[in-house]
Protein backbone atom coordinates (compact mmCIF):
# COMPACT_ATOMS: atom_id res chain seq x y z
CA UNK A 1 0.00 0.00 0.00
CA UNK A 2 2.84 2.46 0.89
CA UNK A 3 4.06 2.02 -2.52
CA UNK A 4 1.46 2.65 -4.50
CA UNK A 5 0.16 5.52 -2.51
CA UNK A 6 3.78 6.88 -2.53
CA UNK A 7 3.91 6.20 -6.29
CA UNK A 8 0.63 8.25 -6.97
CA UNK A 9 1.14 11.36 -5.05
CA UNK A 10 4.96 11.57 -6.40
CA UNK A 11 6.29 14.89 -6.23
CA UNK A 12 2.69 16.51 -5.36
CA UNK A 13 4.14 17.27 -1.90
CA UNK A 14 7.34 18.76 -2.76
CA UNK A 15 6.42 22.15 -2.63
CA UNK A 16 4.93 21.79 1.03
CA UNK A 17 8.66 20.19 1.91
CA UNK A 18 6.89 16.67 3.17
CA UNK A 19 6.93 13.61 2.23
CA UNK A 20 5.11 10.27 2.87
CA UNK A 21 6.75 8.05 5.55
CA UNK A 22 4.24 5.67 5.90
CA UNK A 23 0.81 4.28 4.58
CA UNK A 24 -1.25 1.63 5.62
CA UNK A 25 -5.24 0.74 6.37
CA UNK A 26 -6.14 -0.27 9.46
CA UNK A 27 -9.58 -2.00 10.91
CA UNK A 28 -10.95 -0.20 13.80
CA UNK A 29 -14.64 -1.81 14.36
CA UNK A 30 -16.53 -1.82 11.02
CA UNK A 31 -14.85 1.83 9.63
CA UNK A 32 -11.57 1.13 7.82
CA UNK A 33 -8.59 3.77 7.62
CA UNK A 34 -6.61 4.91 5.26
CA UNK A 35 -3.54 6.18 7.45
CA UNK A 36 -1.01 8.06 5.91
CA UNK A 37 1.80 9.49 8.02
CA UNK A 38 3.83 12.17 6.96
CA UNK A 39 7.75 13.29 7.73
CA UNK A 40 10.09 16.21 7.10
CA UNK A 41 12.88 18.17 8.05
CA UNK A 42 10.85 20.91 9.49
CA UNK A 43 8.59 20.33 12.04
CA UNK A 44 4.88 19.55 10.65
CA UNK A 45 2.18 21.66 12.03
CA UNK A 46 -1.82 20.77 11.69
CA UNK A 47 -1.91 23.48 8.95
CA UNK A 48 0.47 21.66 7.46
CA UNK A 49 -1.10 18.15 7.58
CA UNK A 50 -4.53 19.89 6.38
CA UNK A 51 -2.91 21.21 3.39
CA UNK A 52 -0.94 18.02 2.55
CA UNK A 53 -4.04 16.17 2.84
CA UNK A 54 -6.01 18.85 0.32
CA UNK A 55 -3.13 16.83 -2.06
CA UNK A 56 -3.28 14.04 -1.20
CA UNK A 57 -6.95 13.08 -1.10
CA UNK A 58 -8.29 13.41 -4.54
CA UNK A 59 -4.81 12.18 -5.90
CA UNK A 60 -6.14 8.85 -3.82
CA UNK A 61 -9.87 9.24 -4.42
CA UNK A 62 -9.35 9.20 -8.53
CA UNK A 63 -6.95 6.22 -8.15
CA UNK A 64 -9.70 4.38 -6.16
CA UNK A 65 -6.96 2.36 -4.56
CA UNK A 66 -9.61 1.13 -2.05
CA UNK A 67 -12.63 -0.80 -3.01
CA UNK A 68 -14.16 0.07 0.41
CA UNK A 69 -15.49 2.99 2.20
CA UNK A 70 -12.58 4.61 4.08
CA UNK A 71 -11.64 7.36 6.18
CA UNK A 72 -8.80 9.12 5.30
CA UNK A 73 -6.36 10.11 8.18
CA UNK A 74 -3.49 11.95 7.35
CA UNK A 75 -0.75 13.08 10.40
CA UNK A 76 2.49 14.10 11.34
CA UNK A 77 5.33 10.97 12.15
CA UNK A 78 6.40 11.77 15.83
CA UNK A 79 9.87 13.25 16.13
CA UNK A 80 11.80 9.94 17.20
CA UNK A 81 9.68 7.68 15.61
CA UNK A 82 12.11 5.11 13.67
Amino acid sequence: MKDEIIKLVGDSLKDLNVYIYDAFTEKEGRQTFLRVVLDSENIIDLNLVVEATKVIDPIIEKADLIKEEYILDVYAKSKGDE
